[in-house]
């Protein structure tokens, strides 16, 4: 057996990908199902195959066993601009959703959302999960199906936000002993059920693992490590959600893609190592640990098997991939920050990413392989990464430092993040009535 440091250098690609156990059929139409599951507060170091050195998530691996592995996967480090530029496809200083208050401010009619952008090409869509800090509801935004709580990380009806939830705009009690996961994941299934035959999309956004971090319906009465418990039950939802699949004849249709949509939370980043070794930084920080995040894609038949690309994506990426992949539209005389990967997802070449930019608040920076530029012109060498950086001085003499200093510096003059919405917090990207209380997660 190997040993767990270098069973993770093989996994990350440093000594080469591992074996492509399936090659993509280009036989297979286009146009799949697509279920994209984001898991929340979800880091690299809390999920097995990338690189946990304490979690379990055997269903999840799996997906990553018969799929793809994107490696360098990243997106904001807060969960309401995160989702804001996932359901986008364009970047925080084009949206303004600059900081968790901000997202409140985005309306339907200022910009296009995934759903209204693969209606058109035939598909229903759903929202079930967390709807957070998004106002109106699902449908406003062109869901055709919704199951949604407020807040995040609820679980149970003891919980002050986990009275009731919202079902197509009616207001439902959770009721005693009903786990709010479990009443997703039957929506869930109900909906898939009743669309078998039409293209679908769904958002499921999951609890799991915010914080509260409660006892799940599987803890022993007297466990001491709820995180792990609620790891191993979001897992186990994923798992029952494939064995849905293929008991109704859709895996072979179905696009499955797991996403984190920030990075571990700071409460429990400590253990959540990766190669024996703390990741640098964690949610809400502009470092490795806020915003690489887990990310596998998985259509038998299509995307290679036990690949690991090394690709970079960042959030922006899914709405023109999904648009891709449905043959639809996408919104005209918009700026779509977002690069298609459908050719990495057949496991092609495809058109690689130069760089990825990631901004919160009054934040940002864009990255390459090894280099990363931030806004304050500090050039950083990632070669560490994802456990550290090393702050490159101003006045080196190294040509590979002053080539990537020039290219990151070209990337940001054309994004121009400065020319666009102004971030209006308090330079946290939190919530302003959260900036006060650091032993509680900002939601």
């Amino acid at each position: 057996m190997l040993k767990p440091s270098l069973t993770w250098i093989l996994s990350f690609g440093f000594l080469g990908s591992p074996l492509v156990l399936a090659a993509a059929d280009s036989s297979v139409p286009t146009k799949p199902n697509i279920i994209f599951i984001l898991g929340d507060d979800v880091g690299i170091g809390d999920i097995g195959c990338t690189g946990s050195d304490v979690y379990k998530t055997p269903n999840i691996d799996a997906l990553a066993r018969g799929g793809t592995r994107f490696s360098n996967a990243y997106t904001v480090s807060l969960c309401g601009p995160s989702r804001a530029t996932i359901m986008t496809g364009r970047y925080l200083f084009r949206t303004g959703a600059t900081n968790q208050d901000a997202v409140t401010n985005l309306k339907p009619s200022d910009e296009t959302w995934m759903p209204k952008v693969l209606k058109p090409a035939g598909y229903v869509t759903a929202a079930i999960g967390k709807w957070s800090q998004f106002t109106l509801t699902p449908a406003d935004f062109g869901f055709d199906d919704g199951l949604n709580f407020k807040g995040s990380g609820i679980y149970w009806n003891t919980q002050e936000k986990g009275k009731e939830y919202e079902l197509n705009g009616e207001t439902l009690p959770l009721r005693d002993k009903e786990y709010l996961p479990d009443v997703m994941h039957a929506h869930l299934v109900d909906f898939i059920t009743q669309h078998h035959d039409d293209p679908f999309y769904v958002y499921y956004s999951m609890s799991h693992i915010h914080n509260e971090i409660l006892p799940t319906p599987d803890s022993a009465s007297d466990s001491k490590d709820l995180y792990r418990d609620n790891i191993t039950y979001m897992d186990k939802l994923v798992g029952k959600l494939v064995a849905e699949l293929e008991r109704q004849h859709l895996r072979e249709k179905t696009l499955i893609v797991y996403f984190g949509d920030n990075g571990t939370a700071n409460l429990q980043a400590p253990k959540s190592t990766v190669g024996g070794r703390r990741l640098d930084g964690a949610k809400g920080s502009m470092l490795e640990g806020g915003s690489r995040v887990p990310m596998i894609v998985n259509w038998p038949g299509v995307t290679p098997a036990g690949k690991v690309c090394e690709d970079l994506i960042d959030s922006s990426d899914f709405l023109p991939t999904f648009a891709e992949l449905a043959n639809a539209k996408l919104p005209e005389k918009t700026v779509i920050d977002g690069q298609s990967f459908m050719g990495q997802l057949r496991g092609e070449k495809g058109s690689p990413r130069e760089s990825i930019f990631i901004q919160l608040a009054r934040k940002w920076y864009v990255l390459e392989h090894g280099w990363k530029l931030t806004q304050s012109g500090e050039l950083f060498d990632m070669s560490d990464a994802p456990w550290g950086e090393k702050l490159v001085p101003a006045d080196s003499k190294d040509p590979m430092a002053i080539a990537a200093r020039k290219r990151l510096q070209t990337a940001l003059d054309q994004l121009n993040p400065a020319g666009g919405h102004l971030d209006q917090g308090d330079g946290s990207g939190r919530h302003a009535n959260k900036k006060d209380k650091p032993q509680k997660e900002a939601e």
